[in-house]
């Protein structure tokens, strides 16, 4: 777990919205825990005409394979998670 560079308290406002203090990206993607921890991740988001057409084809190869039910097994992200660790 990575060490905190910043920590403070911070309340709803009437709209069930918080501010980020000084945040450094536009966008995040937020996950939400059960114990009520939530996490926020930077994210770029960019323009579908800036992707290359060949990271399309392949994204297009790749959802064609899905629905043809060509897919590899699922991977166990906890095994992960504890390679990680070591």
């Amino acid at each position: 777990m990575s060490k905190a560079i910043k920590e403070y308290d911070a309340h709803l406002d009437s709209k069930k919205r918080i501010t980020i203090r000084g945040a450094q990206a536009k966008y995040y993607h937020v996950s939400e825990k059960i114990d009520g921890t939530i996490e926020l991740s930077p994210r770029v988001l960019v323009h579908p005409d800036e992707i290359s057409m060949n990271t399309l084809t392949m994204i297009d190869q790749s959802i064609a394979n899905l629905k043809k039910g060509k897919a590899s097994k699922s991977v166990n992200i906890d095994e992960l998670k504890d390679e990680k660790l070591q």
